[in-house]
């Protein structure tokens, strides 16, 4: 099989800055939308969670739009959502079992690369009902997003922000999204035009991304990472990267103080430091540990 990180194998700096900026949520405002209309129907559907529907919306919601667990890869979410719903009392009170997918955290502990070519190969190859189930529910999911997700424009600025950063960085899209969904997206709105690398989940996790377009090609100062997520954070963390965070719920003031002020400081090099750290108390705050049935 052709590894699907080879373009993050093969690419070259072209300039001194390299910039990696996250997509859902990040770059567009296609959260809510994904996540609502999109995930939580076919969670319900493919999981057999009609008698606990309402339970399981809010668990989904919480995980992936409201928390820190805020765009984790799909996987970990279903898992986390799995494990909120069954420790609750109003769903034990009914009797509903939820699924402790064995399979799927086996084939989770084997691979990296979590997205549905790497789920296809292992279902066909164990022949695992669970694995078919979980890759079953994935594509339904794709395929709910490509039939609804359409015209859902960049945040203000970001666009701005991009056209500026063409002639000074090199620049990847870093996501958990799959690869189809970031092509189609990106090049949906023509800004796939300022950027190297399409990188979703078929080629690793966000760190990996990083550390493959880079092979020691930049120092870590002049690397930022631009994500609304903790797991933004932790890859730039994990490859000695800037991060600059989008706070969810106030996203085009973000992009408005990228564009204005955080990006000039990120190429004159006053952005580590004290800077850093203030935004990053702010992205803090923004979101919680406990879901509030808990708080």
């Amino acid at each position: 099989m052709a590894d699907a990180a080879q373009p993050l194998h093969d690419f070259t700096k072209a300039h001194d800055f390299l910039v990696c900026i996250d997509s859902d949520g990040c770059a567009f405002d296609t959260m809510e939308i994904k996540h609502k209309e999109c995930f939580c129907p076919n969670i319900i559907k493919h999981w057999g969670l009609a008698a606990v529907s309402k339970y399981a919306r809010e668990a989904a919601e919480f995980v992936n739009l409201y928390s820190k667990f805020r765009g984790v890869n799909r996987w970990p979410a279903l898992i986390k959502v799995f494990e909120l719903l069954e420790e609750r009392p109003e769903v034990q009170r009914r009797g509903v079992a939820i699924p402790k997918v064995p399979s799927l955290r086996k084939w989770m502990e084997s691979t990296t690369k979590l997205g549905n070519p790497e789920l296809k190969k292992a279902a066909e190859e164990t022949g695992d009902p669970e694995l078919a189930k979980a890759l079953a529910w994935s594509e339904g999911v794709n395929a709910t997003i490509e039939e609804m997700v359409h015209g859902v424009a960049p945040f203000p600025y970001i666009r701005e922000s991009l056209d500026a950063l063409k002639d000074r960085a090199d620049m990847l899209v870093v996501s958990q999204t799959p690869c189809e969904a970031l092509e189609r997206e990106w090049n949906e709105h023509d800004i796939a035009k300022y950027v190297k690398v399409i990188a979703g989940q078929e080629m690793g996790t966000k760190g990996e991304h990083i550390k493959l377009a880079n092979k020691g090609q930049f120092e870590p100062t002049s690397i930022l990472m631009i994500g609304d997520a903790p797991g933004d954070r932790k890859a730039a963390v994990a490859n000695d990267a800037l991060f600059f965070p989008i706070n969810p719920g106030g996203e085009e003031e973000s992009w408005k103080r990228f564009f204005e002020e955080s990006m000039g400081k990120f190429l004159d090099g006053t952005y580590a430091g004290e800077y850093a750290e203030k935004l990053n108390d702010e992205f803090e705050k923004c979101l919680p540990e406990l879901p509030p049935w808990k708080r």
